[in-house]
């Protein structure tokens, strides 16, 4: 689509919208003046008002839309960059939706954390029912999800307020998973394929770890909470996470530890030697992952599990004790339906696990389900089946407290964290909402450094792949480095 910015050079505010609106359209920025279908985007300040416009061309149908706020409530800096970037966000939204287009479940929202959006309006209207009703009304969002985003919005400030600046959250990626997922787009290696890597990725996690210890210490870091994810890190065997385990106790001072959660994930994965290591080193959560309680729709997906595992790997879970239990599900799965989706919700809940995640599927280029061009639920059938299970879980005496978005969701839908009371995962709050920082190890692994001065975060990357992460080990222990840097400054 062509793009046509005048009076800003927001070209990323622009493009989120244009990949939120119209996923299948390219950004283009032709010269001249607008001619035929495009988007024409107006940033102008006035005496006392700033004011975005919007002109949207779009197969036959003609769209305007505009969003102003008052110049006294932009300050300098990125809060007053940010604000202007909304005004633009918002015109776009209601030019799509004058020229006829059906309203979107986050309005103008586009980003991944619209809880902070919300708290933004809370803090500036700390009476909720007002509060929701403007967090409605200036961004469009539906009032199914605005409730949600209340909901955890909730959460948020109670965990934000029993934080101290020093705390901080450890990552620890394990790669690997015992085959990979037809949706799976994130840093893993199927140990088919690689199962001789994991040995020297192990050692070279070693030293990562050992080099981001002294590091924390030095600086008087308190470690909160540890999240072993991947990958799957049950796909290392008894004795590896034993080693792992017993030298981030040797490391780290975890003495302040409120969590430590290791995401089993694939049934086929867990056994009670490893459940029993886990228990040993203090773990106290664990993932027991279906996507699906279908046995044709795991194998649409590529697992090499059924349903049937599930339950078993469950059953070992109970049986070792003292671990409480996630269970991910995915709604818009591959040749799942709104009435399997509802089956497989029916008997999750069955199960009364503390937590159970509900995400909704994202079509990631480098999965292979956009590889293959695999039929999916229609945006609609994925609403019914979120619907289902939102309403499901509150009468089942969950409650939702963190959510987040990615780009390509089906329907432009969510992921939604749903809880007992009392069994609030930490690290997911902290993480999704930027409380603290994240000090990540292991390949892939993403360190984000969160300065609450107003100033600029920093991330730190470690290679994505196994080989490429053992290669560059040295690079990675010596980019941590940075984290005292951020601390000092």
């Amino acid at each position: 689509m062509k793009l046509y910015l005048h009076g800003h050079e927001y070209k990323y505010a622009v493009e989120q919208m244009l990949l939120t609106l119209f996923p299948e359209e390219r950004p283009e920025y032709p010269e001249g003046a607008p001619k035929g279908d495009g988007m024409e985007t107006r940033l102008s300040r006035g005496a006392e008002y700033t004011t975005a416009t919007c002109t949207l061309r779009f197969e036959g149908a003609v769209g305007r839309g505009r969003a102003a706020a008052s110049n006294d409530s932009i300050i300098d800096g990125p809060a007053g960059e940010s604000t202007c970037q909304g005004l633009i966000k918002t015109a776009i939204y209601r030019a799509y939706l004058s020229s006829g287009k059906a309203p979107l479940p986050w309005g103008s929202l586009c980003g991944v954390r619209p809880g902070k959006v919300l708290r933004q309006v809370l803090s500036a209207e700390p009476d909720e029912e007002r509060a929701l009703r403007r967090f409605q009304a200036d961004y469009g969002v539906s009032p199914r999800r605005a409730e949600l985003c209340l909901d955890a919005a909730r959460q948020t400030l109670i965990t934000e307020a029993a934080l101290d600046e020093r705390d901080v959250c450890l990552y620890v990626g394990i790669p690997f998973c015992p085959t990979r997922c037809s949706y799976c787009s994130f840093v893993s290696q199927s140990v088919e394929k690689s199962m001789k890597l994991i040995e020297p990725f192990l050692q070279a996690l070693f030293q990562e770890l050992r080099a981001t210890a002294e590091q924390v210490r030095e600086l008087g870091l308190r470690v909160i909470s540890v999240y072993m994810g991947g990958g799957t890190p049950t796909t290392l065997d008894p004795g590896q996470l034993d080693r792992l385990c017993s030298l981030l106790e040797e490391e780290f001072d975890l003495s302040a530890m409120r969590e430590y959660t290791v995401e089993a994930g694939r049934p086929d994965t867990i056994t009670t030697d490893k459940l029993r290591v886990l228990k040993a080193h203090g773990v106290d959560r664990v993932s027991v992952n279906p996507q699906t309680m279908s046995d044709g729709v795991l194998a649409a997906i590529g697992r090499k599990h059924s349903a049937k595992d599930v339950l078993t790997a469950l059953e070992k879970v109970r049986t070792v004790g003292g671990f409480a239990v996630n269970m991910d599900l995915i709604a818009g799965l591959p040749s799942d339906t709104v009435e399997g989706f509802r089956d497989t919700v029916d008997k999750v809940l069955s199960l009364a696990p503390e937590n159970i995640t509900i995400h909704t599927l994202s079509l990631k280029k480098g999965s292979r389900i956009m590889l293959e061009g695999s039929v999916i639920p229609t945006a609609a059938e994925v609403g019914a089946m979120l619907d289902y299970g939102g309403e499901k879980l509150r009468r089942a005496q969950y409650r939702p407290y963190y959510l987040y978005r990615q780009k390509f969701m089906s329907g432009g839908f969510e992921n939604v964290g749903w809880t007992k009371t009392g069994y609030e995962n930490i690290y997911n709050i902290c993480i999704m909402e930027e409380l603290c920082s994240i000090i990540a190890l292991g390949g892939g692994g993403s360190t984000k450094l969160i300065r609450h001065d107003g100033g600029r975060n920093i991330r730190l990357m470690a290679p994505k792949y196994p080989l490429e992460y053992i290669n560059q080990i040295q690079e990675t222990c010596a980019d941590k480095e940075k984290i005292a840097e951020f601390y000092k400054s």
